[in-house]
């Protein structure tokens, strides 16, 4: 029996959405750091940039991320709505389509199959893997198809996305737009995809892994939390990345505040003993961990 998983090329109709959605940013950036030198930016230009990329960057850690790819808490459908909603924002495409990538991400991690591993190329696990081949939602996001408020986000998420540019424009014009909706976007993509080529490459790794993961505090802290790669690769089904006092982790806070006040429940956490049992210095043999 032929077990190879299906491979789905991206259309060009795709690749060029995609080029228009990576390009488009990059040149507005360009655009909006000569108005800067020239001084033409204001106040409420830069809250409004910093506002939406909180939002949006949560609804991809929170929402996108540990919410749904790894279910590592449960909540209500209006808070799943809302989160969900929040990371259509960030322009990173449908929730399901997202999160099965992410889930053949931690099944191939830094294999052949892996969407995005630095073994490529750092280019590649940055970048280039956008423009090729996608992931099954067949195979590794079957069941997200079961859940009737992520099907409804999912079959509207470009809905969320232009009003996360719209409400920009109509509070402070043309201006607002550029650093509200365009720059933010390219960071928030920057930012996400430095986890998948920075976060493969460069940091320190306190648990054994089978991958290249590390974790790294610059794109911990501008990642609200998924920084912490290598902790996350170690407990991906864990709820709070940051596991150490000092590692920064925004996304943790929030969800320990909102469990705090029951909109959250069932929160997933990591066991003392099961942390000692992966640390690098741990002496239990590797091949007697599980993966």
């Amino acid at each position: 029996m032929d077990t190879t998983e299906p491979k789905l090329e991206k259309s060009l109709g795709e690749k060029i959405f995609v080029f228009i959605g990576v390009v488009g940013p990059f040149i507005a950036t360009l655009y909006a750091i000569t108005r800067l030198w020239q001084r033409y930016v204001t106040w409420s230009d830069i809250i409004l940039m910093l506002v939406f990329y909180l939002i949006s960057g949560l609804g991809i850690t929170i929402g996108f991320h540990r919410m749904l790819t790894h279910k590592s808490f449960e909540t209500s459908k209006y808070i799943k709505a809302m989160f969900l909603i929040m990371g259509c924002m960030a322009w990173e495409g449908n929730p399901i389509t997202w999160a099965s990538t992410h889930i053949k991400h931690h099944a191939h991690s830094d294999q052949e199959d892996d969407p995005h591993s630095p073994l490529v190329s750092l280019w590649h696990a940055h970048l280039g893997w956008i423009f090729k081949e996608v992931a099954d939602p067949e195979t590794y996001g079957s069941w997200l198809k079961k859940d009737p408020v992520v099907v409804w986000v999912d079959k509207t998420w470009w809905v969320w996305g232009v009003l996360g540019m719209l409400i920009p424009f109509a509070i402070g014009g043309w201006s607002g737009l550029l650093w509200g909706g365009a720059v933010r976007i390219f960071l928030t993509h920057h930012v996400t995809w430095s986890v998948n080529s920075v976060c493969h490459t460069f940091g320190k790794r306190p648990y054994r892994t089978k991958d290249a993961s590390r974790n790294n505090w610059l794109v911990g802290l501008l990642a609200f939390g998924e920084g912490w790669h290598n902790n996350h690769h170690a407990f991906p089904r864990s709820a709070f990345h940051g596991m150490e006092w000092w590692q920064f982790d925004l996304s943790s806070i929030i969800i320990r505040t909102m469990e705090s006040t029951k909109l959250v429940w069932s929160v997933y956490r990591v066991k003392p003993d099961d942390k000692l049992k992966r640390s690098a210095g741990s002496s239990i043999p590797a091949d007697a961990l599980e993966f």
